[in-house]
């Protein structure tokens, strides 16, 4: 088939069976792989920031004139600083989902994905070269930060566009597999980042730019180690993916579908930006700044726009006049915005907790803390993992909002057993001896978000025409995704006050509410919708 596909009906069966099911299959192949090098891209900071800690990277802002007093709170403001730099990437990845939820129909699905690909090779490159010095002013990783978020802003069109290639008996599995694999990229980025630093797999260059092995050059490869893959994933998508009319009725040509691309994506880095400055400059509450940069981002692509884009906008802008598209953004949030969240701080957290255990001595660390690097990638592992189950209940029961109400009730106790073994640990002399029951629990919650993401995903083709799916499987993705900003920048704060299982508290609090809207609008007798 051309790489412009105008005839395109996989509900028809017979289409299906002789044209429709070898492209669509295609087409996920190279989206799934694409998809988990942009998760691995995006959620690096979870790791990074770690590593960063352990090699003393302090922004420039120590110096050895400092009393010990100075040097202890420039140390706590420096780790304070660690977790802005995930929840950076964070909100980065979730504005960038708003205009990836309307770019499929805008740009058609290869010229998008192709683009959105190439442009992981800044941020990867970036920070292999600024992680060859430990004062390296924050600015540079803040930077680097909001352009990892490329990789989470891609979710939402990789997820819009694998929707039309699927019939809707298949939505459900086509699109866990797309998620699932593609989340994915969290737990294999988390197992082979910490690997990586510790041998000299790359070139690595010095302040100076002279090639090194010293042993922070092994940092360097947490950015080098995904250059080749990425690149050969760009080209793959290039010469292997296909642009469908039903998805893209204007039908551009490959230099207009990207120039449209990158256009876009402007616009939601400029309102990144504006929003990192607000956050760390300003020091605006999160709260305040998360809502002024979606507002921002849609008002940016509204008016903002050259005309020919601005008229596809407008019909795309339609679905923020649902009332089931603002149900299921606050019910994906509970799930993905979970799953997500919780990976970029776990890592971060668990050192918290368990390593750095005075918070009088900053540089104190638990002779008998656990290795915790080992065993983080598996939260993202599992709860990716069983995304696509998630979506295959849902399938076999025909109802998503079934299995997310029973997802949900085991994700809130998940959540309030993690609380507990986390005030345990911090209360106690021997913090360790709590890792393993917090460690389980933990997983245990990963595997809830997970089956959620997958139950709530496969509801949407079923609440939503096969024009409004695609979209609202972007918006509800993007709105989601601040999960990834909010978590870690609420750990952030409740380690900083001493209480960090009030963040815990928290959630069950909205997950229980969750649990009620998903009832109310889908489940109880005479709903509008009856268990889609």
């Amino acid at each position: 088939m051309s790489r412009y596909i105008t005839e395109w009906d996989v509900e028809n069966a017979q289409f299906w069976e002789q044209k429709g099911r070898k492209t669509a299959v295609r087409n996920l192949l190279i989206s799934i792989p694409a998809m988990l090098l942009a998760f691995a891209v995006w959620m690096m900071w979870s790791i990074v920031t770690t590593k960063m800690k352990e090699f003393g990277f302090n922004f420039g802002l120590t110096n050895p004139s400092m009393s010990p007093e100075e040097l202890t709170e420039t140390l706590k403001k420096v780790n304070s600083l660690y977790y802005t730099l995930p929840a950076i990437a964070g909100l980065s990845g979730a504005t960038l989902r708003i205009p990836n939820s309307f770019l499929i129909a805008l740009s058609g699905g290869r010229n998008v994905i192709f683009t959105v690909t190439s442009l992981l090779l800044i941020p990867c490159a970036g920070i292999g070269f600024a992680l060859r010095d430990v004062n390296t002013p924050y600015y540079v990783f803040a930077v680097l930060a909001a352009l990892s978020g490329l990789g989470g802003g891609s979710f939402a069109s990789s997820m819009s566009n694998i929707s039309f290639f699927f019939p809707k008996r298949m939505q459900g599995t086509s699109l866990g597999l797309n998620a699932g694999i593609g989340n994915l990229g969290v737990g294999v980025m988390q197992k082979a980042v910490p690997w990586v630093t510790g041998i000299a797999l790359f070139s690595a260059f010095d302040s100076t730019g002279a090639v090194t092995n010293s042993a922070i050059s092994g940092v360097q490869n947490a950015g080098w180690l995904w250059v080749i893959p990425i690149a050969l994933l760009a080209l793959a998508a290039f010469f292997g993916m296909n642009n469908l009319r039903i998805a893209t009725p204007g039908m551009p040509s490959t230099l207009a579908g990207v120039a449209k691309t990158l256009y876009l994506l402007g616009i939601g880095l400029t309102s990144t930006g504006i929003g990192a400055y607000l956050l760390i400059g300003l020091g605006l509450n999160m709260w305040a700044v998360l809502p002024l940069v979606v507002i921002m981002t849609l008002l940016l692509m509204r008016y903002a726009t050259p005309k020919e884009i601005k008229g596809g906008l407008s019909k795309q802008f339609a679905i923020l006049r649902l009332k089931h598209n603002w149900i299921m953004t606050v019910l994906y949030t509970m799930t993905f915005g979970s799953f997500i969240g919780f990976s970029a701080a776990f890592p971060k957290l668990c050192q918290d907790i368990f390593v750095y255990t005075n918070p009088s001595d900053p540089g104190f660390m638990n002779p008998n803390a656990p290795d915790f690097l080992f065993w983080v990638f598996l939260g993202p592992v599992l709860g990716a993992g069983v995304r696509p189950l998630g979506g295959w209940l849902a399938d076999k029961v025909n109802s998503g909002a079934k299995i997310t109400a029973v997802s949900t009730v085991f994700q809130i106790c998940a959540t309030l057993a993690v609380a507990y073994f986390i005030k345990a640990a911090k209360n106690s002399p021997t913090p360790e001896d709590y890792w393993w029951p917090f460690f389980i629990m933990f997983m245990a919650l990963f595997i809830t978000t997970g089956i959620g993401n997958g139950s709530t995903f496969r509801s949407i083709p079923y609440i939503f025409s096969r024009e409004h799916a695609g979209p609202v499987l972007g918006w509800t993705s993007a709105i989601a995704a601040y999960g990834a900003f909010l978590i870690p920048g609420i750990f952030g704060q409740q380690i900083a006050a001493g209480t960090p299982e009030n963040a815990l508290y928290g959630f069950a609090v909205f997950y229980v509410v969750c649990l009620f809207i998903n009832w109310w609008n889908y489940q109880r007798p005479g709903a509008e919708i009856k268990n889609p």
